[in-house]
């Protein structure tokens, strides 16, 4: 199931994803940014959580069983560089642009700001085309949360 999407993701020129598929490829970049520092603290798992219940409508059942499939997804995607320009070429600027903010979340749930994950959010926001005011901007945001 998951090598279908990727390839379908990784193709030239993507379709448009699906909602579920928006749902399932941005989750698991969520995902992706929790495991860059090599701890995958519950306080993240919680937060990612919290952020697909609210921004999907989603019980915490279904959050939680999203965050599963996501984690599957987010362990056979490729590179960060393919998985994220995929995901740029198949998402509206806004919906990138508040998934930034929602990765800035999950990298600051922990209360540690790593090296590992700043680097990473640096690259994500770029690849994802949000520009570094809207970027630092979320990251502001999501510090208040």
């Amino acid at each position: 199931m998951f090598r279908d999407f990727l390839n379908r993701l990784s193709q030239p020129q993507p379709d448009p994803l699906t909602e579920d598929d928006a749902r399932l490829a941005l989750t698991a970049l969520l995902v992706r940014i929790a495991r860059s520092d090599n701890d995958y603290a519950p306080a993240e798992v919680a937060r990612i959580d919290r952020i697909t219940a609210r921004r999907y409508g989603l019980s915490p059942f279904e959050a939680t069983a999203l965050r599963a499939r996501a984690e599957t997804l987010e362990s056979e995607a490729p590179d960060t560089v393919r998985f994220t320009r995929a995901i740029k070429d198949a998402v509206a600027y806004e919906d990138r642009r508040a998934v930034v903010e929602a990765a800035w979340s999950v990298a600051l749930a922990d209360g540690q700001r790593s090296g590992e994950e700043d680097a990473l959010m640096r690259l994500v926001a770029s690849l994802l085309g949000v520009n570094d005011l809207d970027s630092a901007l979320a990251r502001q945001k999501a510090a208040q949360q």
